[in-house]
């Protein structure tokens, strides 16, 4: 493979579609959302829509169960890189509508906000389809700077002002951890960028004192995006500080580009080096489990409660990941792809509880929802149970796909500890579900009667049983994207 850059006339953009399309609308968004008028905000809704609309028809039409590189082999395209941007698109698509009112209501309905999500998305493409290590700094940055200014997009709110810098502050500083640990790579293995040249620099030499401090720096960079303990931060204060639909933003789409991340750097760039980051994955995953769960049970926050879970998720993520087979990485991408039906649904019960002027974060404003709404009611029970891993649900097969891979790689005592912390974490699950169904409402008002936040619930909710009761479907597909 050449390791120059290829001249022009060489390049097929065929394979990068879907990015132009995404870069080219992006851009027309911003370039013509100042001339709409107030009541035109809706073009810059629809036309996000139709972009995502697009891009997942065209990501169908290129998909292949071939490896394509292109671009001098810095771009690859494989089955995992399709199977992750349809997800993304899809995620992201759900996220948007279920947004809207909330935005509308607080003044946030602006072309800007959809302009910020798709470069987010657009970065998030990037980092699923690198196969060189600037390139994946390129994603990242794109992914997280556009975060960075959603985070902080209400400009009069304090709260998430203070969140957007501390993700700022601590975002660069992981950027800087990664982009050290890569410049180490790059010397130790005597210049090479392609993720490829790389594994094969590797192959052949003995891990040196060198070669081991860039393993430790590109796994801390690299998770630190997940999320993972004890990297995590920045996550809470984030999470309850920025609007929901922010949260909702940050909690689905990037969470997929991050394990591509994650799989690109220690399985396609550092495979031969397993046995350096396979033990400081089991350390983030142990501690990722019982600070998500035990931390978890103390919070009277329904939205904090939900980012301790998340790294709990994670953590099971990681274990996934941590076995260091193919098994072991396609149950770590279905636990991804349920964890983001989970959190859609999770975090838009919020967006329902929520109304003008009053943000429904508290446990508290789950009491009597069973009362309000049975529908949304049932609907919270099914998440929640999924979550927590209730059997013939989703997340008890995502679950059950990670232990199996780490008990198939004979780490049975981490899947006796990961079940254990699963069984801590269902108390705050089901105590959520005994506030809904056995206690009186605080108050008389009523949920939020925008349909675009119940249809999206619903569907959520109906993804979760359906893939409960026939898992195989997303289990194939999973398998599939890495040759399984």
């Amino acid at each position: 493979m050449p390791n120059e850059f290829p001249t022009i006339a060489a390049l097929n953009l065929m394979p990068i579609l879907p990015e132009m399309i995404l870069a080219g609308m992006a851009c027309l968004i911003l370039l013509i959302d100042p001339f709409l008028p107030r009541y035109g905000r809706n073009v810059s809704y629809a036309l996000t829509l139709v972009t995502l609309i697009v891009l997942f028809i065209v990501t169908l039409l290129q998909m292949s169960s071939e490896v394509r590189f292109s671009f001098g082999g810095m771009v690859v395209n494989d089955p995992m890189s399709d199977l992750m941007k349809l997800v993304s698109y899809v995620a992201l698509a759900l996220v948007l509508v279920m947004s809207r009112g909330y935005l509308r209501d607080r003044g946030m309905d602006k072309g800007e906000y959809y302009m910020l999500a798709l470069f987010g998305l657009l970065g998030m493409m990037i980092l699923i389809s690198a196969n060189h290590l600037l390139l994946i700094y390129l994603g990242l940055e794109l992914m997280s700077l556009s975060m960075y200014a959603m985070t902080a997009f209400k400009r009069d709110d304090g709260r998430a002002s203070e969140a957007a810098m501390k993700y700022f502050v601590l975002g660069a500083l992981a950027s800087g951890i990664l982009l050290y640990g890569m410049s180490l790579l790059y010397g130790v293995t005597g210049g090479q960028l392609m993720l490829t040249d790389i594994a094969a620099a590797l192959s052949s030499d003995s891990p040196s004192l060198a070669l081991k401090a860039a393993v430790v720096f590109i796994v801390v960079g690299a998770v630190f995006k997940l999320g993972v303990a004890p990297f995590h931060m920045w996550l809470p204060d984030v999470y309850e500080g920025a609007p929901t639909a922010v949260t909702l933003y940050l909690a689905t789409a990037p969470k997929i580009a991050a394990l591509a991340m994650v799989i690109r750097l220690l399985v396609d760039g550092m495979g031969g080096l397993m046995l350096d980051w396979q033990p400081i994955l089991i350390i983030t995953a142990m501690l990722s489990l019982v600070i998500g769960n035990v931390v978890a049970i103390a919070q009277t926050s329904f939205k904090r409660m939900l980012t301790y879970s998340a790294i709990s998720h994670v953590g099971f993520i990681m274990l996934g990941v941590l076995a260091g087979t193919q098994a072991g990485y396609s149950a770590a991408l279905f636990y991804t792809i349920a964890y983001v039906v989970m959190s859609i649904g999770a975090f838009g019960m919020i967006l329902l509880l929520a109304r003008q002027g009053y943000e429904a974060e508290n446990l508290d404003d789950l009491k009597g929802l069973n009362d309000k709404n049975p529908v949304m009611a049932f609907v919270f029970l099914l998440l929640m149970f999924s979550m927590a891993g209730i059997p013939f649900t989703l997340g008890f097969w995502a679950k059950l796909a990670v232990l199996q891979a780490v008990v198939g790689v004979g780490l049975w005592w981490l899947a006796v500890y990961a079940v254990v912390m699963a069984v801590v974490g269902a108390f705050y699950y089901l105590r959520a579900v005994k506030f809904a169904y056995f206690d009186a409402p605080t108050d008389t008002a009523a949920v939020n009667p925008d349909w675009n936040v119940r249809g999206v619930l619903a569907l959520s909710g109906l993804a979760v049983l359906y893939f409960g009761l026939f898992p195989t479907s997303l289990v194939g597909l999973a398998s599939r994207a890495f040759g399984g």
